[in-house]
């Protein structure tokens, strides 16, 4: 993507972060978002097909960045060095969803909650299931624990989001491996 097209997005992501900061995300329109982004309706299209669409993709550069390959130092955190340890990955998560705080809270304010969390559940599913064994589970589906765990990381998210991400990252991180204490060796 050239640094215009970059540009535009970024623009969109902003205009549509401080509408829902604003208000609820079924009273956004479309014309919302390009009025706010001082964009036009095409442009808009042209990158996104809908709302909703838009949402989907906050929710995907959120995260995609941590499953890539080569990790790169980023202003609030730095795992470029790190290893492909779970409890990293958590961490890192949670770094940058502290870092889109406001961006967060504006999503999990609304009724756009439910397909943040399903998007998000979907990343973590992805996270969770390349580090519980096959081993330990003992006749309980792998599955059945993937969706656990991930769910009890969201009901996390959310009450940390709820007190105002009092915690660090690691500190949370910390807490979450206690309560679920698997065995992953």
């Amino acid at each position: 993507m050239d640094r215009r097209m970059q540009k535009t997005r970024d623009s969109i992501f902003n205009a549509f972060s401080s509408l829902l900061a604003q208000k609820r995300y079924s009273k956004i329109t479309v014309q919302n978002i390009i009025d706010e982004a001082n964009i036009g309706r095409s442009t808009f299209y042209s990158h996104f097909e809908t709302k909703d669409d838009l949402l989907k993709v906050l929710c995907s550069d959120i995260f995609d960045h941590v499953f890539e390959e080569e990790l790169i130092p980023e202003g609030s955190h730095d795992f470029s060095s790190a290893n492909d340890d779970l409890e990293v990955k958590i961490t890192h998560i949670l770094y940058h969803l502290k870092d889109r705080g406001r961006d967060i809270k504006g999503i999990l304010s609304g009724e756009s909650r439910d397909l943040f969390l399903n998007v998000f559940k979907s990343y973590l599913e992805q996270v969770f299931i390349r580090f519980i064994p096959n081993k330990s589970l003992d006749r309980i589906p792998k599955e059945y624990v993937v969706n656990h765990i991930a769910g009890s990381f969201v009901e996390t998210v959310k009450w940390w989001m709820q007190n105002d991400m009092a915690q660090s990252p690691e500190e949370l991180t910390k807490y979450f491996f206690t309560v679920i204490s698997f065995n992953r060796t």
